[in-house]
Order: structure tokens, then sequence, then C-alpha cells
């Protein structure tokens, strides 16, 4: 059995953002992978995460979309840097209760102004099966950081 890597320089410092996101941490979110150009993030089911008749709510979803979009174009600028969305798109494809959502972030076009990103969110139930769950197109902004 291979031994467990540490985590990479930009796996560190796009969690060290990430561990910031009082909503995430409110809904028990969790960065799962940092590639350059790419981002996954997991939300378990909970009641902090559910809509009246019992299934994930589409604001939780589209927040997670969000995020791993975001986190994605973050990979992209420089460490002196954060994102600030600029708008998104979301389709909600099916919705579902238990399991976990996870939404894959990836830049699509990486400019100086402006970063346009997708994310795909699937869900994956107790018994490991994967099914799509939304999709979402968003438009990032560099700025400043200021932490």
């Amino acid at each position: 059995m291979d031994a467990p890597t540490a985590p990479s320089e930009l796996f560190k410092r796009i969690e060290a953002s990430f561990l910031r996101q009082g909503l995430m941490q409110h809904l028990g979110a969790r960065l799962v992978r940092v590639e350059p150009g790419l981002c996954e993030v997991a939300l378990p089911y909970s009641e902090c995460v559910n809509q009246q008749q019992g299934g994930f709510h589409g604001g939780a979803m589209g927040a997670l979309a969000d995020i791993a979009g975001g986190y994605a174009a973050l990979t992209q600028v420089a460490p002196d840097m954060e994102v600030t969305t600029v708008e998104y798109k979301i389709n909600f494809l099916a919705g579902f209760k238990d399991g976990e959502l996870r939404a894959v972030g990836r830049v699509t076009r990486a400019g100086k102004r402006i970063i346009v990103t997708t994310a795909e969110v699937l869900h994956l139930s107790p018994d490991g099966k994967q099914s799509a769950c939304a999709l979402m197109q968003q438009t990032i902004a560099p700025i400043p950081k200021t932490y």
C-alpha cells in the first residue's frame, strides 16, 4: 500500500482560503482535490442543506458549484490575488436525498480580467452510485487579496 502523499503547495494555498469560508464550514463542505485549473469540493447530506421535501436545497447546490468553480479559478491567479464571482448560471438536473454532493470546477479560459469556469455537481448515493445533479457556468474576476 502506498503511503499518503503530503498536500501540494497549491492545495495548501486553496485550502487556506477555503477554511475562511464561513458558509462552507457551516454547511460541512470539505475540499477534496486541487489541481491547476481544477477544484473538487464535497458536501454531505444533512439538515443544514436540505429543503422542505427532504432533498438537497438548490441554494446549497449552487453554493457548492460556485465554490468549486471559484477555487478552480483561484489556482490560475498569483498567490497575492483572490477571486470573486461576477455571475453564474446553473441548471438543476435532478434532486437527491442522503449521500453527498461532489462539485468539480474546471477553468474553461483564464484571462487577465475574467476567468470562465464550469462546475459539474454529482450526487454520490450511500451505495456508491453517481448521478448528475447540476451544471454551472461561471464568470470570475481576479481581485487583490486583502487578508
